[in-house]
């Protein structure tokens, strides 16, 4: 027969487990990495050296650059559109290290993983309120494990990520004295931070899976089974 037991500490971890998933999912897709240097709009674009001249002007802007894609503001027929023109410049895994950064390659491959493994204790999660047991073991001690290795993946990426700031690539966003681990005229983006964010999250949810698994075979529950309960909700 099927228990479907909830507690506090269960339904915490299930939502920050797929919470954790999510932000890793948007910061690893967003383009938002590396915010360049102040520039003007066009296929050539120029740099604006004076920060008020960046102000005023209309067409000065920000590109930004992720792990793949890039957002930039293209000048069609001397137009130059109000919205940027974000799209992928990655067109094949094994393009040479100037066009994309082995180090980034290293990256996604970690994040790439990081993110199976969160996508399946995100599943494991939601049937954790009927399935509690695979294999023998602890949904929430499997799942606890395998955040542990998640989180450990995404540390790998962030470390490797600013190996590969000396590309010619990112030079080009950020100056010609960028380098390994020396971003020059850049700075970090949101999607940065963000997957730093969901690292840690990851990591506490990690810790917290224990405390669901003791929650759901404490004492209460079990005399809420013993009275034949089939929903069960412990605070």
């Amino acid at each position: 027969m099927c228990y479907v037991i909830i507690t506090c500490r269960s339904m915490l971890w299930t939502l920050l487990s797929i919470t954790s998933f999510m932000m890793l999912l948007a910061a690893v897709t967003s383009p938002h990495w590396l915010i360049g240097y102040s520039r003007h709009s066009g296929l050539s674009a120029t740099r604006v050296r004076n920060s008020t001249v960046a102000d005023d002007s209309e067409d000065a802007y920000n590109p930004t650059l992720g792990l793949f894609n890039r957002c930039l503001k293209l000048m069609q027929f001397r137009i130059v559109p109000k919205r940027e023109n974000c799209a992928a410049f990655v067109t094949d895994f094994l393009m040479p290290d100037e066009e994309f950064p082995n180090a980034w390659k290293a990256s996604l491959v970690f994040f790439s993983l990081a993110g199976v493994l969160l996508l399946f204790t995100s599943i494991a999660a939601v049937l954790s309120l009927c399935v509690r047991t695979a294999c023998g073991k602890s949904v929430f001690t499997l799942s606890g494990l395998m955040q542990s290795v998640a989180g450990l993946m995404c540390i790998l990426g962030l470390v490797v990520f600013p190996a590969g700031w000396g590309s010619a690539k990112v030079r080009g966003y950020c100056g010609d004295r960028a380098g390994a681990f020396d971003m020059d005229n850049c700075q970090l983006g949101w999607s940065f931070f963000l997957c730093v964010v969901g690292t840690l999250l990851t990591f506490m949810c990690s810790l917290l899976s224990v405390k669901a698994d003791s929650a759901t075979s404490s004492h209460k529950v079990e005399e809420e089974v013993l009275e034949g309960k089939n929903l069960i909700c412990v605070l």
